[in-house]
């Protein structure tokens, strides 16, 4: 992907309006807790937030027989108190690749905030700010960390070679655009691949300052650097799936393309990565477990965006999700329409024999990133909205369901969605899980998400009620970020008058 857009920047954040808090004491009353490190869930418990941290997890009876007394020992009149008895207590899910996106996809940058807070995403990873910029980037997240908007935290990482009008072209250059991103402050640095002198050098000069790495593996550069080889030059994080495959081949160095192949073809080019794992070995193969062995030894973290490519084994579930009507604003409707002037907008005559080619795909893709978790690589979340149907804040959730699929019991998915992220942005001791002296970045939802992630839509979950007629329920209530406490059905409200004011302007009746 590249920066086709970054002359586009979207409007900024506007001055936070929202949230409650934070407060002297704030207790979280009869809650279960699922803390984020994979341990069950436990409850009743009070959680009891200073500011903008835990201070403490206190149960206060048992599942079977709780006592929920009125006071502990500390409580006084002055405390907030939210009695949310019954209900679930999470820690802040982290979207680890998660684009704020250009003006041409949506109307401004709270439309996108808001879908995300109010999914309870209280953490992403800007991988590559190469929609707004670094400059842009990094300003919003220090106004996010200041609370002078309502967003989430906002980890700015820089697309390489940004700033240049010609490809970095020697190590030299490499290291020495390296160095100056440290020095802008960002906080890692995207690849899409580069000569592999260039390349690795870059990566090793990452290291000494200090910058982690993610790199999408593009299809031009990964006959010379595949996802082993740059993992083995230190590279952090491995991107959606490229390379990984190709690390495997024996019988081959290079995918098998057609020889029509043009890499600029966007239904050819994704119709064709619908086969890459399929042209590899086997799972469970010698090839396979090698590179998942070495893969975990290095310490790389697999970040797989299951969700962006879900359209491509059965387009018309997203082209038709429920949620588009209320929450999809009219730009990225229109972004998401075929076109070869839009990245990711390839549904096209995107036929059977493709879907079919993409489900068998997917079988061996999350066969490697089940087998990987299970020998103890990292795994995070990551949504890739704005993208072949892919919206902010359900994309997340349905990277959830994605992993689940893939095997992932559900304590963790939510693992892989909370503390796993937070530790691959270097922040594991602050964040990502339920404990005391950690921030205070929590979601609370009214249903168990254990026994049915569906629950964290925003738009809810369909079900039939006693009285056979059907409702709809779920969603996340709450989300606390740094102690403030924001009303999550509010904030994707305002989604929804955001979306309906665009369409009503683009139709003329505004």
């Amino acid at each position: 992907m590249t920066s086709s857009l970054s002359d586009l920047p979207v409007t900024a954040g506007a001055a936070r309006a929202e949230g409650d808090g934070p407060f002297r004491r704030l207790i979280l009353k009869g809650v279960t807790v699922i803390d984020g490190t994979g341990g069950p869930a436990y409850g009743p418990a009070d959680v009891v937030i200073e500011g903008n941290r835990i201070a403490q997890v206190i149960t206060v009876g048992n599942a079977t027989s709780p006592t929920q007394p009125t006071e502990w020992p500390g409580y006084g009149s002055e405390d907030h108190v939210l009695d949310l008895t019954g209900q679930y207590l999470l820690p802040g899910l982290v979207d680890v690749h998660a684009h704020i996106g250009s003006a041409q996809q949506v109307p401004n940058a709270d439309y996108v905030y808001k879908l995300w807070l109010g999914h309870g995403i209280t953490s992403i990873r800007e991988p590559g700010s190469f929609f707004n910029g670094l400059d842009f980037t990094r300003a919003e997240a220090a106004r996010s960390r200041a609370n002078e908007i309502t967003a989430p935290r906002i980890t700015p990482y820089v697309f390489f070679g940004e700033g240049r009008s010609t490809p970095i072209g020697s190590p030299k250059e490499a290291a020495e655009w390296i160095a100056g991103a440290a020095e802008r402050d960002a906080g890692g640095v995207k690849f899409f691949g580069a000569p592999p002198e260039v390349f690795r050098a870059a990566l090793h000069e990452a290291r000494q300052v200090g910058l982690s790495t993610a790199c999408h593996h593009a299809q031009q550069e990964v006959a010379r650097t595949n996802a082993l080889t740059t993992a083995r030059w230190g590279l952090t994080s491995i991107e959606h799936f490229y390379g990984l495959p190709e690390a495997m081949y024996g019988d081959r160095t290079v995918q098998r393309y057609p020889g029509s192949y043009n890499y600029l073809d966007e239904p050819a080019r994704f119709a064709a990565a619908g086969e890459v794992w399929t042209q590899g070995p086997e799972p469970g193969s010698p090839r396979w477990t090698d590179l998942l062995d070495e893969l975990v030894s290095l310490g790389t973290t697999i970040d797989p965006t299951f969700t962006v490519y879900v359209g491509t084994r059965d387009a018309a579930r997203v082209r038709t999700s429920e949620w588009h009507s209320a929450y999809t604003a009219p730009q990225l409707r229109s972004f998401y329409e075929p076109s070869p002037q839009r990245h990711g907008s390839f549904l096209s005559d995107w036929g059977t024999e493709q879907e079919v080619a993409w489900r068998r795909n997917y079988l061996r893709w999350m066969a490697f990133v089940e087998d990987y978790k299970n020998r103890g690589g990292r795994v995070t979340v990551g949504s890739d909205a704005g993208f072949v149907y892919n919206l902010y804040g359900f994309g997340t959730i349905s990277e959830l369901e994605l992993l689940r699929e893939a095997g992932f019991h559900p304590l963790e998915v939510i693992r892989a969605a909370t503390l796993h992220g937070a530790e691959l942005l270097g922040v594991g001791d602050e964040r990502g899980s339920i404990e005391p002296g950690k921030l205070a970045d929590l979601l609370v939802v009214g249903e168990n998400p254990l026994e049915n992630l569906k629950v964290l839509y925003g738009h809810g979950h369909f079900r039939v009620s006693p009285r056979h007629d059907g409702l709809r329920t779920g969603g996340v209530r709450m989300t606390i970020k740094d102690g403030i406490v924001y009303d999550a059905g509010q904030l994707r409200a305002a989604v929804r008058e955001i979306v309906a004011d665009h369409t009503d302007r683009e139709s003329g009746s505004a």
